[in-house]
């Protein structure tokens, strides 16, 4: 166990303080049950739930101020473009960057693309070196893939270790002169690894080499501060830190935004369009065509205001809490094989038991009302690595309880009898 730093005992004394009933609480789906069982939410690495003010706040846009953003000056149209950019404004401060620096966009997946096909595609050439990690979602794959194949540029991996740590000498020694991106995961949807993302930035900046980091299992359970990372491109997911779905937000450098071509063309991007060729608006509002989630962004700003209510420190230490206890009592069942144990790992749990496979072992703990995923979690070259087809994943938030990990491993030992 590693010792506590003077940061995280005061967050977890902080954490102690907090009724967390009251705030489990303010999350209705968490009362509902399922197959006549009470709901054991244990899938928010997949998506979080939502608390009562933000499913509030969307539905008060649309009940009280709905109206297209940038477009009108009359009342409603006003109230909705400053809700829009007051959820701008509150993700960057959320994020210690500033508000001109935020693309909003659809999420993660929308926000590598967009770097994919704006910043990567033209200036990537044969020979050159996009360095991605074995841990990486699909997300953070595939569009390197398809830049490589139009422009000749060639992907290599950085390996994992057996704990599911990064293997960091081997990624260091991978950063030669041929490499021009490098993209990595802040903490992995499977292992709940959490990289070094700081350091590892700060040796790829030696070496020239532009980084982008994947955001979204890092910013619903910790404090992120970007600028501290000193990275170049920083994507994350709206839906995952109890907003709404279909938002979520590149962060990148001021000069890159700059320089970067717009990704899609429509209204809202422009200055001025003629026949003879456009004028784009200004960053970040050149990569924002067309008409956004309104509703969702405001929503996301809600769930903003929420988390810092709770406390990003507290949210940590609350979950490193429950994750401890969760990987005690798994560890307890018989022939189950635990996948992921480097040290300050998010709270993940992925693991198969030996003789059952991990769909039926999903398909029967949702009959005892517990929901875990199965399958492999958008990153087939990881599960590759660790030799499985599939894994459970069971994924905790602040707004679990210890009664319910209990409960999970009860239902876990049930079911594994029927299938083993």
């Amino acid at each position: 166990m590693k010792p506590q730093t003077d940061a995280s005992a005061q967050a977890s004394v902080a954490a102690d303080a907090i009724d967390w009933a009251r705030i489990r609480a303010d999350f209705p789906l968490l009362s509902r049950q399922v197959h006549g069982k009470p709901l054991i939410y244990l899938d928010s690495a997949n998506t979080g739930q939502k608390p009562a003010p933000v499913i509030e706040a969307t539905d008060a846009f649309y009940r009280q101020h709905n109206a297209n953003v940038s477009r009108a000056v009359h009342t409603l149209g006003t109230e909705a473009t400053e809700a829009y950019e007051a959820a701008r404004n509150k993700l960057a401060r959320f994020l210690n960057v500033r508000g001109n620096e935020l693309v909003l966009c659809s999420g993660t997946t929308f926000a590598i693309n967009l770097v994919a096909y704006s910043w990567a595609l033209p200036r990537l050439r044969a020979g050159d070196v996009i360095l991605v990690s074995r841990m990486e979602h699909h997300a953070n794959i595939v569009p390197w893939q398809l830049v490589a194949e139009r422009t000749g540029a060639v992907i290599k991996v950085a390996e994992v270790l057996a704990d599911g740590s990064l293997d960091l000498p081997a990624l260091y020694a991978a950063m030669t002169p041929q490499v021009k991106l490098l993209a990595i995961a802040h903490v992995s949807n499977v292992l709940g690894t959490t990289n070094p993302v700081r350091e590892i930035c700060r040796q790829a900046r030696k070496h020239g080499i532009t980084t982008l980091v994947d955001g979204s299992q890092a910013v619903p359970h910790r404090p992120v501060d970007i600028a501290a990372i000193g990275c170049d491109f920083y994507a994350f997911t709206g839906h995952k830190m109890c907003g709404p779905t279909g938002t979520g937000a590149l962060w990148a450098r001021r000069e890159h935004l700059q320089a970067m071509p717009p990704f899609l063309g429509g209204g809202e991007m422009i200055k001025e369009v003629s026949f003879g060729g456009t004028v784009f608006n200004d960053a970040p509002h050149k990569f924002e065509a067309g008409t956004p989630n309104i509703a969702g962004f405001i929503g996301l700003g809600a769930a903003v205001d929420y988390l810092q209510s709770v406390g990003m420190q507290a949210i940590q230490a609350r979950e490193s809490t429950l994750l401890a206890h969760a990987t005690e009592e798994l560890l307890k069942v018989p022939g189950l094989r635990l996948f992921g144990t480097a040290a300050d790992k998010a709270a993940v749990l992925s693991f198969v038991i030996d003789g059952a496979h991990s769909h039926d072992l999903a398909t029967l703990l949702d009959l005892e009302g517990v929901a875990v995923r199965s399958g492999q979690h958008c990153a087939h070259p990881l599960l590759q690595f660790f030799g499985v087809a599939a894994t459970c994943r069971a994924s905790l938030a602040f707004y679990n309880t210890h009664e319910e990990i209990e409960q999970f491993i009860a239902a876990l030992n049930k079911v594994r009898r029927l299938l083993v």
